[in-house]
């Protein structure tokens, strides 16, 4: 019951925690078990607040030593409080003083921009007056230059100002000089112009250039460019009317007469560029940057008009349309008209090809002073400017006359270049021919020269298209129709001699050579045909390999020389995109006549080697290696096989040494390698072999892998891998001692094999390879 009192002060004064039992509740209680819960739930709480009181009682120290504190601070505080309120006063005060100040500041400079409008108010009246002054007395002295200074000091006058002018008392005065200004504006403009006609009538291109620096002082940059730009044109028409007469008196025995027209375009563009060079800093000082651009627009103009007149001449001269049609004439299947001679198609072509590419040089010129003139006129101007300038420039370049007739000359170009590159390695082929110690004939090197300079000329055109559509026609002659050549060239086949078919004991040889015996003489005409079909395979093989060499050093040529076009500012944004793409192709062909070549060399180790080899390899089983000690010792002394086998061999393959490039006579001896290794696995399992049998058998496979080894750079010893086991096998005492081998799984391949066949000194037992399977597995 105390425990209960004592906790209704705690819960009522809001302590830490309050009972939830109330007196009210306790008093009701009456039964014995509810009274001993109750008693035992306040005894828990009576002891819980008791630990609280113990806590807050050791921290009483603490709490005293903090209200010491506190009380210390109390001065201070005060004196903190009076420092912040003198402060607040400085800094109002301050305030107070700031604003006083820059009222002030502000009624002064609203009375210096007073004063200054005054002042300029005053400059521009006595301005106005010393130009009206000026101008008269600069006429009267016929100074137009100084006259056209003042006129462009009035103008440069603000008018609002002189508005304000007008309306004070000097008004009259200010109308008046006004007047004269304006007077003697018009007069000037009209002399000026007056002036410059008659110098560009006369030709007096310092009196032109005199009045030509004029025009922008009065206002007039457009007129004047257009005026300038009208007498450059006119020089510019008669000279390339006096070149046009030359080029039409050439003697054609003259030693340019055959780019007489490119020439001629070349003078063109070398004068528009002399004059634009000349005359650029003229225009940027006298008008300004930015305004080259309608100066360059009026000349390319009539550089359109002069490069129409050529390019009419060249095609009347040279016959282009008639020839191009005739060309395309001749290129159609059903055609039966005369084929035109390539040889008359070369000038022209060379000359096409010129003359684009002094036009793209002349563009490349044209683009770059327009595009430096624009930087500087827009360096602060906005990004819009800058997008309609650039449409601007690509607008002037790609629409202008000279840019469309340069297409339509490539257009016609790359048709007949095609054809003199088809119709030339079509000669090629056919005045083919072979000298004796070559190992390519010469069609190859004619072609590939064809195809370089057909190619190497379409480069020279610097038109990056033209350039492709070239690489892209080259790519198709030699996959197309030069590989179809060498292709049917292999197709027919390395021909077996008749001395091969006797010596492999053929009938029919051994009745040819009985007939030749009979009629007293022998027949070599057979012989030498079968001869040359054997060089000529021979021959077709080194041509493929060398097509596709040379293949890949073309494509690594015209990378190089791609780069170099187009690092000069040629082509545009997708060239080296399009450049790319044609180049893989190229590369595709390459490997096109490298699986050709594999082609043919199967061919040819299925006809010359398999027919010779695998008859010498079967000789393997007429020589016992179920053998004795003395058969043995005999064997060592005169070998019965191997040895032979190497010299046919090597005189097989001497023949093929003579004829074939280092890389093919490699690749075959590789092939003839593989072949020998898998014929003598197979005659190996149908022989019997003593211990020493395998012994010789040993030292034979041993003789025969030094020996082609010296004879090819390949690495032969993995494909013997198989040989080398079994003969290691056949040197063992027992199958059981081949058991650790197995498990390792060394010799596993050879376990593919149906029979393994064994031999002991006294007896020959052969074991199938189900009997040593469950060894193998740990089952014996």
């Amino acid at each position: 019951m105390a425990a209960a009192t004592a906790s209704g002060p705690r819960g009522e004064g809001g302590g830490a925690a309050t009972s939830a039992l109330t007196m009210e509740r306790i008093q009701s209680l009456t039964e014995l078990a509810e009274l001993e819960a109750a008693y035992s739930r306040l005894c828990e709480e009576e002891k819980v607040v008791q630990e609280e009181l113990d806590a807050l009682l050791e921290q009483q120290s603490t709490i005293e030593n903090k209200m010491v504190v506190l009380h210390r601070m109390g001065p201070n505080l005060q004196l903190i409080e009076g420092d912040a309120q003198q402060l607040a006063g400085m800094i109002t005060f301050t305030c107070n003083l700031a604003e006083n100040v820059s009222s002030k500041v502000r009624q002064l400079d609203l009375a210096k921009n007073r004063l200054y409008q005054a002042i300029q108010r005053a400059d521009d009246i006595l301005d106005l007056k010393f130009c009206m002054d000026g101008v008269q007395t600069a006429l009267r002295n016929e100074d137009y230059e100084q006259a056209a200074a003042h006129i462009h000091r009035y103008l440069s006058l603000d008018k609002s100002v002189i508005e304000l002018s007008r309306q004070g008392k000097e008004g009259g005065i200010i109308d008046a000089n006004l007047k004269l200004l304006q007077e003697a504006e018009h007069r000037l403009k009209m002399i000026v112009t007056e002036k410059f006609d008659t110098a560009m009538k006369q030709g007096d291109l310092p009196r032109v250039e005199r009045f030509f620096k004029i025009f922008p002082l009065l206002g007039l940059h457009e007129e004047g460019l257009s005026k300038f730009s009208e007498y450059l044109c006119k020089q510019v028409a008669n000279k390339a009317e006096e070149n046009l007469q030359l080029v039409m008196g050439t003697d054609m025995s003259d030693r340019r007469a055959a780019v007489i027209f490119a020439d001629t375009l070349t003078l063109l563009f070398e004068g528009i560029a002399r004059i634009v060079e000349t005359h650029q800093p003229i225009v940027e000082t006298y008008y300004g940057p930015g305004r080259l651009y309608a100066l360059i627009k009026h000349l390319q103009v009539e550089c359109d008009r002069q490069v129409e007149k050529v390019v009419d001449k060249f095609i009347k001269e040279r016959d282009y349309h008639r020839q191009f049609q005739q060309v395309q004439n001749s290129m159609m299947r059903s055609s039966s008209v005369e084929k035109i001679e390539p040889r008359e198609l070369d000038p022209i072509l060379t000359e096409v090809t010129l003359m684009n590419a002094r036009s793209e040089l002349y563009l490349r010129f044209i683009k770059r002073r327009i595009i430096a003139d624009f930087e500087v006129g827009d360096s602060m101007a906005s990004e819009e400017v800058k997008q309609e300038h650039q449409k601007y420039l690509d607008k002037l370049l790609n629409n202008c006359l000279l840019s469309r007739t340069m297409q339509e000359l490539i257009g016609y170009y790359i048709t007949m270049e095609e054809y003199f590159m088809r119709e030339t390695v079509n000669k090629a082929v056919a005045m083919d021919s072979y000298e004796k110690g070559q190992l390519t004939s010469s069609m190859v090197d004619d072609v590939f020269y064809i195809v370089k300079k057909c190619i190497g000329r379409a480069l020279s055109s610097s038109s990056i298209d033209c350039l492709c559509a070239m690489i892209n026609h080259s790519t198709t002659e030699l996959e197309s129709d030069f590989r179809e050549v060498l292709h049917n060239k292999l197709k027919q086949g390395f021909p077996a001699t008749t001395f091969q078919d006797f010596q492999r004991g053929v009938t029919s040889a051994v009745n040819i050579m009985h007939s030749s015996l009979q009629q007293g003489k022998f027949d070599t005409k057979g012989i030498e045909s079968t001869d040359e079909a054997k060089q000529s395979f021979l021959v077709t093989l080194n041509n493929v390999e060398v097509c596709s060499e040379n293949i890949m050093t073309l494509k690594k040529t015209l990378e190089s020389d791609c780069s170099k076009l187009l690092s000069q500012g040629f082509g545009g944004e997708q060239a080296q995109a399009k450049i790319d793409s044609c180049l893989s192709d190229m590369a595709a062909v390459s490997n096109k006549f490298r699986d050709l070549l594999q082609e043919g060399l199967s061919e040819l180790n299925s006809t010359a080697i398999k027919p010779q080899v695998k008859p010498w390899i079967n000789l393997f089983l007429s020589v016992s290696h179920n053998i004795e000690e003395e058969e043995f010792s005999d064997y060592e002394a005169n070998d019965p096989w191997v040895q032979q086998f190497i010299l046919n061999l090597e005189q097989q393959m001497t023949e093929f040494k003579a004829g074939l490039s280092p890389v093919i006579y490699d690749t075959l001896t590789g092939l003839m390698t593989s072949l020998i290794a898998i014929e003598l696995e197979k005659v190996l399992l149908k022989s019997t072999f003593s211990r020493l049998g395998g012994l010789q058998f040993d030292k034979e496979l041993r003789s025969l892998i030094a020996y082609l080894t010296t004879v090819t750079t390949w690495t032969i010893r993995d494909k013997f891998a198989r040989l080398s086991q079994m003969a290691t096998i056949l040197n063992l005492e027992r199958v059981s001692c081949a058991l650790p081998t197995f498990t390792e799984g060394l010799w596993e391949p050879w376990l593919d094999s149906t029979w393994i066949y064994w031999a002991h000194p006294d007896i020959v037992t052969s074991i199938r390879y189900a009997e040593v399977a469950p060894c193998l597995m740990g089952v014996c």
